[in-house]
């Protein structure tokens, strides 16, 4: 029996989720589900099961640090789900602030397909691709 992951991709620029979509899939075997940012990402949270979010943090209408915020706060399903930030902010103090919100893993774009492979990987073991 093959274990299938899913994953939600948040990203404004649909060629980043795209881009992500397309490596979970091809390289992992994860099932993306994309959204625009941080709100409908939120409202899919509230009707899907995913493994794990991927999100970037300057987003319109909610950005990805709200969306952490509020995933690590709910007490629902989603709760415990590891969060994966693919952003332009690479300062130090971004970084921080994401992962003092939740976030299990901070990569800064541009990014290669590899990298957030090598991410996932680290983060389930051996269950991902």
């Amino acid at each position: 029996m093959s274990l299938t992951l899913s994953a939600l991709v948040v990203d404004d620029s649909a060629a980043m989720r795209k881009q992500l979509a397309f490596a979970l899939q091809r390289v992992m075997g994860i099932h993306a589900t994309e959204a625009t940012d941080g709100a409908d990402a939120w409202r899919k949270l509230s009707t899907g099961v995913y493994d794990v979010v991927l999100t970037d943090i300057n987003m319109p209408l909610m950005d990805g640090l709200k969306l952490i915020s509020l995933i690590r706060q709910s007490g629902g399903a989603h709760q415990q789900v590891p969060i994966v930030v693919i952003t332009t902010e690479g300062a130090v103090e971004d970084r921080r602030r994401a992962m003092d919100l939740g976030a299990s893993a901070y990569l800064v774009k541009p990014v290669q397909s590899q990298q957030v492979v090598e991410a996932l990987r680290s983060l389930f073991g051996q269950k991902a691709g």
